[in-house]
């Protein structure tokens, strides 16, 4: 009888933080570690769908994971793209008031950005917009100079060839299923084989609540799919949007609101939008899971959430039924933007993690249980910080062998 391979590591998930969290733990020595990826691919949902934007840490809360991770991972993801001839680009950003209001929130935002280490923002006036997107429109913006734009599936890619080059394994349609214990190893069962290993890391992404509980431990949370939509600008509208266009988001909510981006393999994408997805790789509209949509219904959290944000939420469905509504938003910010210059694009889905009082989880969320951690809430930048989460998860997983 053949003996089965007892591995130190297992990873779930073959996204960016799941690979990012491989390739970190042999760098500490851990360098016996499988990745299990449910598709057929890597970086299959929220890494290989999102605008592929490196974020600067403007945004988040001083001395948040996020703000912690997003800083020093910004860093290393520029070094990694440089070491490894990913193509990248370090353009930088706007981010446009259009009225008093938005111009206070502008105030706070620079503050954050300083609290967080950015230097080199520029606070422009609404001629100085014109400088940096000549058909922008708003009465003040700022100038972020270290966002860039990149691939993140040639990222995840290149992790992937650091494992297997330094001994890891990755494994793709490998679906966990289940989980057992013999003596001192966990036993994981998945629709191709079986695993024996000293411990297990949780990446799973829109699924990571359900591995957790799988795994015999409470999330104290629920994943409550997003689905952003983008739209393409038409190739001879291009030259209207020369990097990134953002607007001021509202800060009650983890999205960023509808902008502009150019991306690394060209053209520009415009969006997203935020709409509940009735399926946990729900695409588009058309596509539901009547099992994904009973777990919602009978998760008390939902319903907390439907009823704080319901208005939102409608907005957000209208704009991503009525082209019309879209492209109103999107002319907020470049009024000559019409609706023949945009075709339809791709779309990703958020796993947006909802505790029981309804509140949208923000910062990140990592949960250790004996053998285990769980990344339970991994959101944007989650793919920028990726390098710098997957030593965090590395660090702990060291101290527990």
């Amino acid at each position: 009888m053949m003996q089965i391979k007892i591995y130190d590591a297992v990873i779930i998930g073959g996204g960016i933080v799941g690979t990012a969290t491989a390739m970190a733990l042999q760098e500490n020595g851990i360098r016996n570690v499988i990745v299990l990826e449910a598709e057929s691919k890597l970086a299959a949902h929220q890494t290989g769908n999102n605008s592929g934007v490196i974020h600067s840490g403007l945004y988040y809360k001083p001395g948040s994971l996020k703000a912690k991770n997003c800083v020093e991972g910004r860093e290393q993801m520029y070094k990694f793209c440089e070491l490894h001839g990913i193509k990248h680009e370090l353009c930088g950003k706007l981010v446009v008031a259009l009225n008093q209001e938005e111009i206070a929130q502008l105030q706070k935002l620079e503050e954050r950005g300083k609290a967080n280490g950015l230097v080199g923002i520029k606070k422009l006036s609404k001629e100085e917009l014109k400088e940096y997107e000549p058909h922008v429109n708003g009465l003040e913006g700022l100038f972020i100079p270290q966002t860039g734009i990149v691939d993140y599936n040639q990222v995840t890619e290149a992790y992937a060839k650091i494992i297997l080059a330094n001994g890891g394994e990755v494994k793709i349609n490998s679906k966990f299923l289940g989980l057992s214990k013999e003596n001192n190893l966990l036993i994981l069962e998945t629709n191709s084989a079986e695993y024996k290993t000293r411990f297990l890391v949780n990446c799973a992404g829109l699924h990571s609540d359900q591995v957790a509980k799988i795994c015999g431990v409470n999330p104290g949370l629920q994943i409550i799919p997003f689905r952003g939509e983008y739209y393409k600008l038409k190739k001879e509208k291009e030259h209207l949007v020369k990097n990134l266009i953002y607007p001021v988001p509202d800060i009650r909510f983890p999205f960023l609101g509808v902008h502009f981006t150019r991306m690394i393999k060209g053209g520009v994408e415009a969006g997203p939008n935020a709409v509940l997805a009735f399926k946990r790789e729900g695409y588009s509209h058309k596509e539901f899971s009547p099992t994904d949509i009973i777990e919602m219904a009978v998760y008390p959290g939902f319903w907390k959430m439907a009823a704080k944000y319901y208005k939102m939420g409608i907005g957000e469905f209208h704009r991503s039924l009525n082209k019309s509504a879209f492209v109103k938003a999107l002319q907020k910010l470049i009024p000559e933007i019409q609706l023949d210059d945009l075709t339809k694009g791709g779309a990703g889905v958020r796993a947006q993690a909802v505790d029981p009082n309804g509140n949208l989880v923000d910062d990140f969320r990592i949960v250790e249980a004996e053998k285990m951690i769980h990344v339970l809430n991994a959101p944007s930048p989650a793919a920028t910080a990726s390098i710098s989460i997957g030593r965090t998860i590395a660090e702990k997983v060291k101290e527990n062998f």
